[in-house]
């Protein structure tokens, strides 16, 4: 489901999905209080997710394998920042029965599992690299 509640049901990739992510983020923050409070937690979700959709970028070119994971756990912090201000905008009630806060809220989750498990498999790969074992297949570039 998109974060504005239409359903899609072609498959989507991580570029797409990070992409999609951004722009719930962006929507969200245009819906906080124009506060003192709600002026900071916008800027710090905003800057927070939009960051993974051109870090993904960034790791796809990355130079090193070494280099893939650091920049897959520049995403992941992102993410799990994103997802805590999301959780506080939850707690203020800003936004009552908002479907974007849902999606960013879910998608957060979502994708800091994909990350973990992309980040492992990479690290997985690394070691057996290392010690001359065959290493998983990976869309590592290079």
């Amino acid at each position: 489901m998109l974060h504005d509640g239409t359903v899609d049901s072609r498959k989507f990739d991580l570029e797409n999905r990070l992409l999609e992510f951004a722009s719930a983020v962006i929507d969200l923050t245009e819906k906080l209080p124009s506060s003192r409070a709600g002026n900071h937690i916008a800027g710090q979700i905003l800057r927070s997710g939009t960051s993974p959709y051109p870090n993904h970028g960034e790791a796809e070119s990355a130079e090193s394998r070494e280099d893939f994971i650091h920049k897959l756990k520049i995403c992941l912090k992102e993410l799990r920042e994103t997802r805590r201000w999301a959780r506080l905008v939850e707690r203020k009630d800003w936004v009552k029965n908002d479907s974007t806060l849902i999606f960013v809220l879910n998608e957060s989750d979502e994708l800091i599992r994909i990350f973990m498990s992309s980040i492992r498999t990479a690290r997985q790969n690394v070691l057996k690299q290392k010690h001359g074992g065959p290493a998983q297949t990976h869309k590592f570039p290079g």
